[in-house]
């Protein structure tokens, strides 16, 4: 059936003032509503024919004519449905950040990545609350929550071996230092690659920042030590393969520029257990007690940061066209944070801090 009613002027100038508020103020509901009935009554489409354009039940659009006769231009205004506030109560954003930590494949989605869609997904689901993504990252800056990069973390952390760390090992060592009035050296290593490497930036949105590369896979490398509440820095690097004969002749050198008892403490790479080295550390032991921090603690190796600030200074986006300018780069960062102790205190600090003990 179709419908034939005629606007008189006053009333389409009605309708259209109607349609321009509503466009402005964006209510989507409103704007098919109006342009549904216009299809009806000037462009003569049957019920039928509105409802499967628009999209809507053919009742609706009988509803909307009905409506229409009944109170002409009055009945073209959207109110919101009654129902729960478009607000989440307190109790509601206590649920909501816990559910957040827990992850979305503990609330059932597919995706281990928390989205602004999903988010709105999870609200609408359990509290029945929609609110826009945009006004939904302002929600989550507000209960505590920010957009960031996840890391790793190895399924092989061991909970017992970091209690005991942090409870006997370390107390023992800051013991024994105390005792024989000795330095107490963090040591590691680290590999400066001629290719370059990778970090964040600002740079203008949608133009990914590129960085030349030589693409050469030739390394610079280096032992190093920091010496906890002295912040000192001791290194030496070179262009060979990290081995237990470059590592003892490290530790001469700084046997050689100190003259207090030193406490190494390393981790268990192979060159730093060899035969080799636990026949060095017995010709030294008047001078020289090692302590093995304990398998997947590298996070309580202080200079495991300290080499990444020194990637992040030297290498982090920078090209090397020539393996000396490689060289020259990273020995001038080295030099420049060995004469700043502020650079070692820095790490030192957040060091102390995650053991809950004074620097």
């Amino acid at each position: 059936m179709r419908i034939r009613i005629t606007l008189n002027r006053a009333l389409r100038q009605s309708i259209t003032m109607r349609l321009q508020q509503a466009d402005r103020s964006g209510a989507i509901r409103l704007i098919k509503r109006i342009h549904a009935l216009l299809a009806l009554i000037d462009e003569g489409k049957t019920v039928k024919e509105v409802a499967e354009f628009f999209k809507l039940g053919e009742q609706t659009v009988r509803d909307y004519l009905n409506e229409f006769c009944r109170r002409r231009e009055a009945s073209l205004s959207y109110k919101r449905p009654p129902g729960r506030p478009a607000k989440l109560t307190k109790s509601q954003r206590k649920e909501l950040k816990e559910l957040i930590e827990a992850g979305p494949e503990a609330a059932g989605y597919s995706s281990a990545c928390w989205s602004a869609v999903i988010i709105q997904d999870l609200m609408g689901v359990r509290f029945g609350v929609t609110y826009h993504p945009r006004y939904i990252c302002m929600l989550l800056d507000q209960i505590g929550f920010s957009f960031q990069k996840a890391r790793f973390v190895s399924d092989h952390l061991d909970k017992a071996a970091r209690l005991q760390w942090r409870s006997e090992l370390w107390p023992q060592i800051r013991k024994l230092a105390k005792t024989k009035n000795a330095l107490i050296l963090f040591g590691d290593e680290a590999s400066f690659a001629q290719w370059g490497s990778l970090s964040y930036t600002w740079a203008p949105k949608g133009q990914q920042p590129t960085v030349k590369t030589s693409g050469k896979r030739k390394a610079y490398k280096g032992f190093g030590l920091i010496a906890f509440g002295t912040c000192q820095l001791f290194w030496k690097a070179h262009t060979g393969r990290f081995n237990s004969d470059r590592y003892a002749a490290f530790l001469t050198e700084v046997l050689d520029q100190t003259h207090q008892h030193l406490i190494l403490i390393q981790d268990g790479a192979r060159y730093h257990t060899s035969k080799v080295m636990q026949f060095f550390f017995a010709q030294h032991a008047t001078r020289l007690s090692v302590f093995q921090l304990l398998a997947y603690l590298p996070d309580f190796n202080p200079i495991e940061k300290f080499w990444k600030n020194v990637k992040k200074e030297a290498t982090h986006l920078k090209y090397f066209p020539t393996f000396d300018k490689l060289v020259s780069a990273v020995d001038q960062t080295l030099l420049t944070f060995s004469q700043l102790p502020s650079a070692i205190l820095s790490v030192m600090s957040s060091y102390c801090e995650s053991l809950g003990a004074p620097a």
